[in-house]
């Protein structure tokens, strides 16, 4: 259906003054600040609710409860990121959280409450119970709902669904909007901004087995890596430890806080194992608890091992998770009686766009915010439930910074614009490049996924490439330009992976099983061009200097 839109010499052109890609918790957050600032588009493939953010289950960590502290929170993040975190910018985060949740709840968001005052759960490497929760198991509906209602009122913000943003428009050596596909139409846009901002979400579909939704196909890292935009931390693949096994449907996600309220992990022989692997059993991180999964499916020669919640007693589940009970019921699955059979799955990215703490990247006039973006707060593993809180802190930090980025000559002459990305025809079938993206797929999660070799990193990396140059000639459809996407999105993760040579945290090499010196304190960068043996030492810091917030370098 697009091909037709290739031949066209004169796209229709959109000028504005902020231009938005997404419409997660960290876009819908950027658009209300800088919808004091100017005209904000907002484009995003599918609808307002085909993102990460909305199917986010667990929750929001926040140091608000009369428990905890932010240097707590800031600690269990440095700690459950294995001191690969930037300690500024989680500084950032727990520190500027509390407001933007206080916000969030006076522009409507309603968040379970115990008592009448805020209900506050356990997940795995929280010191305290900080995880704030909407719905039970639903709180990433609520806070896409509430800002979404925030910026439904706005006079300055236009809405473009079911537009599929292609390359980011590139001059003189800065960013100026992106060339757009209508998946209805099939035409090309060129929308022009003074300041562009990536909030694509991740690219958990590079994976055969994902709690993401069909549309986390990578597309704004893959736009960013294509305009020599610097990419960091790309082999942090977090694998949630539960999501639903079943062989005929797609994998859903199992909230951590049923562990956290207290789900065993039981293998095929019904033992509890957790108790082998981590003293913090169930509640270890999440890069160890699914090891540990991924050991015991190994060691009893089984797909999967159980969840068993069922001595949780059936109204407390139904009450606190009725998403999670009423799913498992549509597979004929009982949680109050029966055993979850449950593996690992591709669930979030660390890595991404390197930003500084305004969500700058290193081109001017491209800002991201999100899981598209490596803010370092997460180092080498997520704590549980920090992502949303990212979101509301460096949407807004991205947001207040690309106000202030008034560049000289705007709008740009938009000749020589690239629409598409290049090649020289495009003549490939819309089924081979399915074919390609399904064998992409099981060969990521075969040889990079949660137990990594030298070896079949290597053939990764040799068989993306091959797979890269036939689809050059991809349709310039949704499904090519995804699929395209995703196949250099696997690759920069496979070559990330296959430098480097040690094991911390996400990311596990079965032939280098332990940290080897000091060479483990550095972050991968992939650069178009640019070998990613390019990294930044960081400097060893005291025990003390990880004991209080201001004694961390500004």
């Amino acid at each position: 259906m697009a091909s037709s839109a290739t031949s066209r010499v004169s796209p229709q052109v959109i000028s504005t003054d902020f231009l938005i890609l997404g419409a997660g918790v960290a876009g819908l957050r950027a658009a209300i600040e800088l919808s004091h600032h100017g005209r904000v588009t907002m484009v995003a493939k599918g609808g307002p609710q085909d993102n990460n953010s909305f199917y986010a289950q667990g929750g929001v960590a926040v140091a608000l409860s009369e428990e905890d502290d932010v240097i707590l929170h800031f600690e269990d993040t440095l700690k459950a990121g294995h001191q690969l975190c930037s300690r500024p910018a989680t500084k950032v985060l727990v520190e500027e959280g509390p407001s933007r949740i206080h916000e969030l709840i006076e522009w409507g968001a309603t968040f379970d409450t115990v008592d009448g005052k805020l209900a506050f759960t356990m997940e795995g490497a929280h010191s305290r119970h900080r995880v704030l929760r909407a719905g039970g198991d639903a709180t990433g509906s609520e806070m896409v709902r509430a800002l979404s209602v925030k910026a439904q009122s706005l006079k300055n913000l236009t809405w473009m669904g079911n537009h599929f943003a292609v390359e980011l428009c590139i001059q003189d050596g800065r960013c100026w909007g992106a060339s757009i596909l209508d998946e209805l139409s099939g035409t090309v846009k060129i929308i022009l901004a003074s300041a562009t901002l990536l909030v694509t979400g991740g690219a958990g579909q590079v994976y055969a087995r994902t709690t993401n939704p069909a549309n986390a196909t990578g597309d704004g890292i893959a736009m960013a890596f294509r305009a020599g935009v610097i990419l960091e931390d790309m082999e942090f693949v977090q694998f949630h430890p539960t999501a639903l096994y079943l062989p005929s449907s797609p994998p859903f996600l199992l909230s951590e806080a049923l562990r956290g309220e207290g789900g065993i992990l039981r293998n095929n022989r019904c033992e509890p194992f957790m108790k082998h692997y981590h003293r913090s059993l169930e509640l270890a991180p999440r890069d160890i608890v699914s090891r540990a999964i991924w050991t015991e499916m190994q060691r009893t020669k089984a797909r999967h091992v159980y969840l068993d919640v069922t001595h949780l007693g059936a109204t407390f589940l139904k009450e606190r998770f009725p998403t999670i009970y009423a799913t498992c019921l549509r597979y004929d699955i009982d949680i109050t009686e029966e055993w979850i059979p449950v593996s690992p799955s591709a669930h979030y990215f660390m890595g991404g766009i390197k930003t500084n703490l305004h969500g700058a990247s290193n081109l001017p006039g491209l800002f991201a915010a999100g899981e598209v973006a490596c803010s370092g707060v997460h180092g080498a593993n997520r704590l549980a439930s920090n992502s949303l809180l990212e979101g509301l802190v460096f949407g807004y930090r991205a947001a207040r910074a690309a106000a202030e980025f008034l560049p000289s000559g705007f709008p740009p002459n938009c000749t020589g614009i690239t629409l598409f990305p290049k090649s020289n025809a495009r003549t490939m079938l819309t089924q081979d490049v399915e074919k390609i993206r399904n064998s992409l797929r099981r060969l990521m999660w075969a040889k990079v996924g949660l137990v990594r070799t030298g070896e079949s990193l290597k053939k990764a990396v040799d068989q993306i490439q091959q797979w890269s140059q036939k689809l050059s000639a991809a349709p310039c459809n949704r499904p090519g330009l995804e699929t395209r996407n995703m196949a250099q999105v696997g690759q920069c993760i496979a070559e990330a992976a296959l430098w480097r040579a040690n094991s911390v945290g996400a990311h596990f090499r079965e032939d280098f099983p332990f940290y080897k010196g000091l060479e483990w304190k550095t972050h991968s960068r992939c650069q178009q061009g640019v070998s990613n043996r390019s990294v930044v030492r960081i400097r060893k810091k005291s025990k003390k200097h990880l004991s209080a917030l201001n004694q961390i370098e500004a």
